[in-house]
């Protein structure tokens, strides 16, 4: 999930993105990097306005959330259809250019960072919903249109899409990073969600991973070229259409707090929950560190001692059922009765505390910057690796309060730190090689959700082995043999 980014917007504000950005070229230093003639080439696309050399606008687009440094693209473009999309891919790779798509900005891993210099695609403009099948429970989008934008439109249909990262993030980003959030548990992540994409290649082609209009629910019909750019993070194309799978707004929802006397009792009613078999629809874990946190930015009033934040879908019968097994089985670890938020109004001031996790956490010292980590472990192990990580942040005076998504396994310490301060930076970076190699120690991922990056290339070598990598490297030259594709990403070697 990116964690606890509400409200997200198009482009972060200039005044933020001129306090983090350091080491930004000129307007006219950037215009060397990308001759007149390429850039007559693009206004003859994408029209006067859809093509920005100014200093501002190139740094909103060389940063996302993460505390990886900006990173300004040479220029930006701005198209308005896949033809416009396509188009600018053939200049680019004509005159080999890094190609770096850009969707809202709130990625947590440098994603749309320019290492290489290039040209930004912002894909602000492309924000039609294009095919709605409510009988079929599918929806085809373009990359302009977010996940709450999606589920507005979608209101009046009685279906909705679930996947919920906290950020109002673009469905296409979304499908890119593989994203997830608090409902993964039941409805799954992007993976599982995206029937279908449309993506423009390096050379500008486009293919479309399922075939051309294609939507059917199941297929086994040649490779999954749909899962391949699922999670490519833009290195291998720039996906310009999702088609995405609904689901019927269930009859009744309700949520529930319940507070434990320990990291273990929460950790382990969550596992004994899920092997109950109670479709639980989402189920959020808050460390004491954190409930306080939330407490003080939300105007909250929970136990300052580990939580579990539960919510139950489905008719008032089932819930009923949901309800009983879950209470008993957090009862029987020590948990406190439920807190209930039955109205929406209620529900959604819970979840808002939940999502604002991010800020709460920084609120906690005010100046500082936050990293938030991203492990998954299989569910058996999860007691063990909160227990051993809260640890190792007290052993090493680090504030780190931890929210995850526990019942797919995924957890993240939202780390906040003082990035003037080298010898906390220092044990922050140990603390985060710490922590994923515990996950990968407990046949885990090194992230859930988040994404590689620029971060976690090598802890992904370590995560894949060698073989593992060079099969994702060979499948990265045959679609991008220039390296033009968000270049610097997720596979660590040196670009030509």
């Amino acid at each position: 999930m990116l964690l606890g980014l509400t409200g997200g917007r198009l482009l972060p504000s200039p005044r933020r993105c001129l306090l983090h950005c350091r080491h930004i070229k000129s307007a006219a230093t950037a215009a060397s990097g990308v001759g007149d003639g390429v850039l007559s080439a693009f206004r003859s696309i994408c029209g006067e306005d859809g093509v920005s050399l100014g200093e501002a606008v190139r740094e909103q687009h060389g940063k996302d959330e993460s505390v990886h440094r900006c990173r300004p693209p040479d220029v930006v473009v701005f198209p308005r259809c896949v033809e416009e999309v396509s188009a600018l891919a053939k200049v680019c790779h004509k005159h080999r250019l890094p190609i770096i798509p850009f969707g809202t900005g709130t990625g947590l891993e440098g994603g749309v960072g320019a290492v290489k210099g290039g040209v930004c695609f912002s894909l602000r403009n492309m924000e039609q919903v294009l095919d709605l099948h409510p009988e079929d429970f599918d929806v085809t989008v373009e990359p302009g249109v977010t996940r709450k934008a999606l589920n507005a439109y979608l209101r009046d249909t009685g279906l909705w899409f679930p996947v919920d990262p906290g950020a109002d993030a673009s469905l296409c980003g979304m499908a890119a990073t593989s994203a997830s959030g608090t409902n993964a548990v039941r409805y799954g992540t992007m993976r599982e969600n995206v029937m279908n994409l449309e993506v423009v290649l390096a050379d500008g082609s486009i293919v479309h991973t399922a075939g051309k209009g294609r939507r059917p629910r199941k297929t086994s019909a040649g490779y999954n070229l749909t899962n391949l750019f699922v999670g490519s993070e833009g290195t291998l194309g720039i996906i310009t259409k999702t088609t995405l799978r609904l689901y019927g707004i269930p009859e009744a929802m309700v949520s529930a707090v319940c507070s434990f006397p320990s990291v273990q009792a929460a950790v382990d009613s969550t596992v004994q929950t899920l092997q109950a078999g109670v479709p639980i629809a989402r189920i959020e874990f808050l460390d004491d560190v954190m409930i306080d946190a939330c407490n003080r930015f939300s105007s909250l009033s929970y136990p300052v001692t580990p939580t579990l934040f539960l919510e139950f879908h489905g008719s008032e019968q089932s819930l009923e059922e949901q309800v009983k097994t879950a209470e008993d089985i957090t009862q029987s670890n020590g948990g406190s009765d439920f807190q209930w938020a039955r109205d929406t109004e209620t529900r959604n001031r819970l979840w808002k505390a939940r999502h604002d996790a991010w800020y709460a956490a920084l609120a906690l010292r005010p100046g500082c910057k936050a990293y938030s980590t991203d492990v998954c472990v299989p569910l058996s192990r999860l007691p063990q690796i909160i227990v051993e990580t809260k640890e190792d942040l007290i052993e090493n005076r680090l504030t780190g309060p931890i929210a995850g998504h526990v019942g797919d396994g995924n957890f993240h310490c939202l780390m906040v730190v003082d990035p003037n301060n080298p010898e906390e930076m220092h044990r922050v970076h140990l603390f985060t090689e710490r922590l994923a190699r515990r996950a990968l120690a407990m046949d885990g991922t090194c992230t859930g959700e988040h994404g590689v990056g620029l971060g976690k290339r090598a802890l992904l070598c370590e995560e894949m082995g060698p073989v593992g990598i060079q099969v994702m490297r060979s499948l990265k030259d045959t679609l991008d043999p220039n390296s033009l594709m968000n270049p610097g990403k997720i596979l660590q070697r040196e670009e030509p």
